[in-house]
């Protein structure tokens, strides 16, 4: 290799050095430092708290005086009360009261008139017994204009913008009530087919 090559790679390496040197010291300081001003999350709030444990009776009535009312008896397994004592589909119930839990409380509107949301004669009114041996009492007014949830009030408290997709699941069991299914005497029984 000759003297001038040589004397271009040392120039080229430290002009390099140099370039790398200025280039680190002069930069921004990285984001870390720099404090985030996120917008803090909304608590999520539910409408019963876990303290009260498993509800063990649910009465659900409508304005037009409709009820179903449901008891978890010996075993755990549910019975209907009304609209007729019997035993009940342990799966839809199951269903059902599962959402007991996931009710979200999306909204506190304390300065709303219960008037203006149906909260002055309920559309329904729900009574459920938990386990711990609390006793709560919903009522559901209107739904929300956005259709996503239902206007409320927990044992007469303030007004409440509840879920709609967990109430509807419990609404369920009034227009339907979980009876056990039967077999319809009215339907031809399909006899087995000989080989």
């Amino acid at each position: 290799m000759n003297r001038s090559m040589v004397t271009y790679i040392l120039l080229f390496l430290a002009l390099a050095i140099a370039g790398t040197y200025y280039y680190l010291n002069n930069r921004e300081e990285p984001a870390a430092d720099i404090a985030l001003t996120l917008e803090p999350q909304p608590e999520v709030s539910y409408l019963f708290n876990p303290e009260d444990g498993t509800p063990t009776r649910i009465h659900i009535e409508s304005k037009a005086g409709e009820a179903v009312e449901l008891e978890r008896g010996a075993g755990n397994a549910w019975a209907l009360i009304l609209p007729a004592k019997v035993a009940a589909d342990q799966g839809t119930v199951e269903a059902a009261v599962s959402q007991i839990s996931v009710i979200q409380v999306t909204n506190r509107l304390p300065e709303l008139s219960p008037q203006d949301v149906g909260l002055d004669a309920p559309d329904y009114i729900m009574k459920l017994k938990f386990t711990s041996g609390m006793e709560r009492i919903v009522e559901l007014g209107v739904v929300t204009p956005t259709e996503n949830g239902y206007y409320a009030r927990l044992d007469g408290g303030e007004t409440l913008i509840v879920t709609r997709y967990a109430m509807d699941a419990l609404l369920e069991l009034l227009n339907n009530p979980p009876y056990i299914p039967t077999e319809d005497p009215l339907l031809p029984t399909l006899e087995p087919v000989a080989p």
